[in-house]
């Protein structure tokens, strides 16, 4: 047999049994079901598999100094980086999901002589008018009996006080911006608990999050029980992210934050280590009066909220329903300075009182472990993406080995391995986390949250809280050049190896070859990485959102009946033939509202309606859009149509 052949068929016959088991396990396990615990385990099998021959079989030799210093460094990075997943691996062979118990507590909330009082903050610092005037109707239209509507404003713009007072909602400012969004938060918790009538409840609302008519009706039936001190719900976007957008991948792959928030936060439901994280969140009044308000020790202080709740015997629970809408971060700077900011503030966490490492606070073991999880998360997992383009280029330019093995035994134990994680983890996560587009997405922000998060760890106190700025002029073509420079110089460095050492120097049982391999996976996701870096123009006003309502068009004497491909604030696309030629004032009536608007595009399939511009025409379409009724995430990943649009982005 060829030798090529030979090293391929010993090294594949352990993955070809594991590819066979999983496919087996898969017929009959569902997602939802506990037996997937059983997928899981035959992970963390070749896990530690794949980890006891790493340990004791790829080091180099001690007397090769510079080769072992090297190879420990990797190791250790790498075995940090495993035992966090493992730990996530761990949480996710359960999962919850509290929609049964919300339908069942309804009756319980109905049957109150008097509905709870809610006060809804919506907190705002720079943002502007247009954003922050969708954010107030959709709070004042909420269908919830008891509730008030607050704009906490740490701008102290005089305008949005009359906004407010306008649009019929209350309005606070503070004098000074003392602890950012928590100190802002806490200034009217104290106001709203001197008031004749405290509230039951607060709502927190990010200034771009707009909350659906159902919110509270679907929230407040899960504080039936006295010990649930948070009910978190998922953050879901209008618009896409950078890398959707940059990648031309908006219809056909998700954005980032589904897979926590729809696979993993409830996880971590199920193991009762559900937390915070600020917007679309309600949180019960007399807990937060006995944790003294939002604690102020760490930027993302949400997170730290929970934990003081937990010391005070008040649970967070996770209800994994699409209730409100906001903004993604709209350019690459916002998004790195976002998750540069959950970096620094987990590490403030971490080094605090509430951290867990420090005995006697009172968190449950499950807690630690959540905590300990999350920090891996931050730390050694961004670190090993970066090690894993940094070795290759070690070995094939320096000839620096930190991995001393051959071909034969790295398919044999790591493919196994890699092949059971890819394929459980994208299983469980209906293919939102994905090889390439995983690691992209780590490696966009690598740099910056690694900095952040050892820079909280050994400086913990006297952080500023950076806002994420939402809005502003997305026309042009945007380069980051920075993050440019940073990939392609990897890039060069790859190339350079692969090119230097392809030839004789390269041989199928060496390390070498493995170092290629390698180098050419790295050469794709970096390619991927720069071509990110291109921000697209987004010359839309507003988001599209898909759905299929009925809608009866008059134009002149024509009346015609049509239903809606999708709708934005601005207007509506409609399936069908158009009752009249481009240009035309027409009326048009949808969920009951009749509004006016003109035919601005026509084809022959479908027609488009834009909606006059005046206040009320624009509040019915804000209210229709946020209705709950439309859609605009990827709920199916077509893997073949994602790698079609990324060699289109690279080619085009």
């Amino acid at each position: 047999m060829n030798p090529m052949l030979s090293v391929l068929a010993e090294g594949l016959a352990p993955a070809a049994i594991v590819g066979a088991l999983l496919l087996i396990l898969m017929q009959w396990v569902t997602r939802g079901s506990h037996w997937r615990v059983l997928l899981i385990t035959l992970v963390l099998a070749l896990i530690g598999r794949y980890l006891s021959w790493r340990i004791f079989h790829t080091l180099p030799p001690a007397s090769d100094t510079v080769d072992f210093i090297a190879g420990i460094t990797f190791l250790g990075i790498e075995v940090v980086a495993i035992l966090g997943s493992i730990m996530s691996y761990i949480t996710l062979s359960r999962t919850n999901d509290r929609a049964a118990e919300a339908d069942a507590n309804t009756a319980w909330l109905e049957s109150l002589d008097r509905p709870p009082l809610v006060d809804v903050f919506i907190c705002t610092y720079n943002e502007e008018r247009k954003i922050l005037e969708r954010t107030i109707l959709g709070a004042l239209a909420m269908s919830y009996p008891n509730f008030r509507v607050w704009v906490l404003d740490d701008g102290s713009r005089p305008w949005l006080a009359e906004l407010a007072d306008k649009l019929g909602c209350l309005y606070l400012d503070r004098p000074d911006n003392s602890h950012a969004k928590a100190g802002n938060i806490n200034h009217a918790l104290r106001h709203v608990a001197g008031l004749d009538e405290p509230p039951d409840f607060v709502q927190i609302l990010d200034a771009d999050f707009v909350p659906m008519r159902h919110f509270l009706k679907r929230v407040m039936p899960l504080f039936k029980e006295g010990d649930v001190g948070i009910v978190q719900t998922p953050q879901h976007f209008i618009n896409p992210d950078p890398i959707q957008s940059n990648l031309k991948a908006e219809d056909v792959w998700p954005d980032e934050q589904r897979y926590f928030f729809e696979v993993l936060m409830p996880s971590k439901d199920a193991w009762g280590t559900a937390f915070c994280c600020g917007t679309s969140s309600v949180i019960r009044m007399r807990a937060l009066a006995r944790a003294g308000g939002f604690p102020t020790d760490s930027v993302t202080e949400d997170y730290l909220l929970t934990l003081r709740l937990k010391r005070l015997g008040f649970r967070t629970v996770y209800l994994n329903e699409r209730l409100s809408l906001g903004l993604a971060p709209e350019g690459l700077k916002e998004y790195v300075t976002q998750r540069s900011r959950w970096s620094l503030g987990f590490a403030q966490i971490v080094r605090g009182t509430d951290g867990p490492f420090r005995f006697g606070n009172g968190l449950a073991l499950r807690d630690r472990i959540s905590l300990i999880e999350t920090m891996l998360y931050w730390s050694a997992a961004y670190m090993f993406r970066v090690a894993g383009l940094v070795v290759p280029i070690l070995y094939l330019l320096f000839d620096i080995r930190a991995v001393d093995v051959d071909v034969r035994q790295a398919i044999a134990y790591f493919f196994p391995a890699y092949l059971a994680q890819i394929v459980v983890i994208s299983w469980l996560s209906g293919h939102r986390a994905l090889p390439v587009m995983t690691d992209v997405s780590q490696l966009l922000s690598a740099r910056e949250i690694i900095t952040a998060f050892f820079i909280g760890v050994s400086r913990p106190k006297g952080h500023k809280f950076k806002v994420t700025a939402k809005g502003g002029d997305r026309s042009r073509i945007v380069i980051q050049w920075r993050m440019m420079a940073w990939f392609g110089l990897f890039l060069a460095m790859t190339l350079a190896g692969v090119i230097y050492s392809f030839g004789s120097r390269v041989s199928l049982q060496d390390s070498s070859a493995l170092a290629l391999y390698w180098s050419w996976y790295n050469i794709l996701v970096l390619t991927v990485a720069l071509f990110v870096c291109v921000e697209r123009p987004r010359l839309r006003a507003s988001e599209r959102l898909r759905g299929a309502y009925p809608v009866t068009v008059r134009a002149g004497d024509e009346v015609g009946e049509f239903a809606t491909a999708d709708v934005s604030l601005g207007g509506l696309r409609l399936t069908g033939k158009t009752p009249a030629p481009v240009g035309t004032p027409v009326d048009f009536e949808i969920e009951n509202m009749v509004l006016s608007g003109r035919i601005v595009r026509s084809s022959p399939d479908d027609f488009a309606i834009a909606v006059d511009d005046s206040n009320q025409a624009q509040a019915a379409m804000m209210r229709l859009v946020y209705s709950g009724g439309l859609e605009n995430s990827v709920k199916r990943v077509r893997k073949r149509h994602l790698a079609r649009r990324l060699a289109y982005r690279v080619f085009e």
